[in-house]
Formats: C-alpha cells, sequence, structure tokens
C-alpha cells in the first residue's frame, strides 16, 4: 500500500502529530531484567587484556599508551632500571632482577635481562594471571627487553593466555651489537608467541631519509602503541566490524610473524 501526500499536507500531518504527543512505551519488567542480566553476562565475558612494556623502549610505549589510553587494557612496566621504572606511568610495575643488577639496568647484556626476569618469574605470573590476552612489547638489541620478553612470553604461554609479540628491531646506527642482540632475541620470540608484530626501524628512515633520529624514536614508540591499541580495541571497543576474542584468537594463535 503506497499513500501519497500533496505537497504541504504532509507539513500540516507532522503539525498535527507533534514529536512530544507520541508516547515511548515503557520498558516492561521482564525486559528490564533481561537487560540487566545481559550486562550481567558481558562483563563476565569481557576479554581481559594486558600489556607488558618491558626495557627502556618497552617502557616509552607504556608511557605513551597511558597517555593515549587503550579501552579495556590494564598496562604493566617491567625493568632492571629502577629509575626508568620510577618515571613510567603504568597500572603495575615490576623491577626485576633487583640481586643481579641492583637497580641499575642489564648494561645491554640479553643473558643479565633473561636472569633477571627469571629471578622474579612468579611477580610476571602473577600478574599476568586471569589474562586472556597479553602483549608484550619491547625493543629488541638491548639488555632487558631482549632477554626478559622471551620469559615474559613463556610465562604468558604457561597461564593460557594469548601472547602477541610487537617488537623494533634497532636502527642501523646504533651498532653491529645491538642488532646481533635483536635478531637473537627475535629468534626466541618467535618461536614462543602465537603472533609477532615486528617492525624493523630503519624501514622508517627509508620512508623519511631526513628524520632526525631522535624524532625517529619517537615515531618507532608511537607505531608500537598503535599496533597494540589497534588489536586490543578490536576487542574491548565497538566498531564498524565487530570481533570479538574468539576471532582474534583464532587469527593470532599460531599465527606467525
Amino acid at each position: 500500500l503506497i499513500v501519497r501526500y500533496e505537497v504541504g499536507k504532509l507539513d500540516d500531518l507532522i503539525k498535527d502529530n507533534p514529536k512530544e504527543d507520541i508516547i515511548e512505551p515503557e520498558p516492561t519488567k521482564k525486559s528490564v531484567e533481561l537487560d540487566a542480566e545481559l550486562e550481567d553476562m558481558l562483563s563476565k565475558q569481557k576479554a581481559k587484556i594486558k600489556v607488558i612494556g618491558t626495557g627502556g623502549a618497552g617502557n616509552n610505549t607504556i608511557n605513551r599508551i597511558s597517555e593515549v589510553g587503550v579501552v579495556g587494557a590494564e598496562t604493566i612496566a617491567v625493568n632492571t632500571d629502577a629509575q626508568d621504572l620510577l618515571y613510567t606511568t603504568a597500572d603495575k610495575k615490576i623491577l626485576i632482577g633487583k640481586d643481579i643488577t641492583h637497580g641499575l639496568g642489564a648494561g645491554s647484556n640479553p643473558k643479565i635481562g633473561e636472569e633477571a626476569a627469571r629471578e622474579n618469574e612468579q611477580d610476571i605470573k602473577h600478574s599476568i594471571q586471569g589474562a586472556d590476552m597479553v602483549f608484550i612489547t619491547c625493543g629488541l638489541g638491548g639488555g632487558t627487553g631482549t632477554g626478559s620478553a622471551p620469559v615474559i612470553a613463556e610465562v604468558a604461554k604457561k597461564t593460557g593466555a594469548l601472547a602477541v609479540g610487537v617488537v623494533t628491531i634497532p636502527f642501523s646506527v646504533e651498532g653491529q651489537r645491538r642488532y646481533e642482540n635483536a635478531v637473537i632475541g627475535l629468534e626466541k620470540m618467535e618461536n614462543i608467541v602465537d603472533t609477532l608484530i615486528v617492525i624493523p626501524n630503519d624501514k622508517l628512515l627509508e620512508l623519511a631519509p631526513d628524520l632526525p633520529l631522535h624524532t625517529a624514536f619517537k615515531v618507532a614508540d608511537e607505531i608500537l602503541t598503535n599496533a597494540v591499541k589497534g588489536i586490543a580495541e578490536m576487542v574491548t571497543k565497538a566498531g564498524l566490524i565487530n570481533l570479538d576474542f574468539a576471532d582474534i584468537r583464532a587469527v593470532m594463535t599460531g599465527g606467525g610473524v
């Protein structure tokens, strides 16, 4: 049935039936109870996401995430350097390897970073416990991040969480030693995490060769942050394409590099 109104008559019809005269149906007691039940169910089913930044670059990423915010994610900062950790903004902080480094850092030695993480493995496990998805972010090449990230990923996997690594490969100008450290750390991460996102810092300089190095480091931090935020909020935030945690797990479990 098609009803046609002459010009002007539709306006008269609207004027004769103002919006305020339209009575919205009151929600029934049953529908209110159902809504409350659905909200309770959703709050219990909500995926728990934790973002762990380890080492200097990892802590920088945690600082940036704290600034921009990631909906529904808890941030955890891990470091052997007490001063760096002090100035990091995070929901939780873990100083690892106190007996080994005395809070003075790993001195660009991944073995010390690994030993430090092993020393505080139970603290790491306690902070991760209950998470459905754990991001481990760091700048490969240094001591703390390179050494501890694989240990943290291993702990996350043992708790049953989906482990996602988000790491950078150092700039060439940072030296051969850092690059070699990064390659070793990368291989270890590949063998543990479900999915590994690798950001080669040199690519930034290829795209913008005139970029000052100190700015390039900030851009690298920003890319790490956006990678974590983008993936996490696909689960925790409603969007144009709605994905639940089961979708993300299906794609990322054993997803590779």
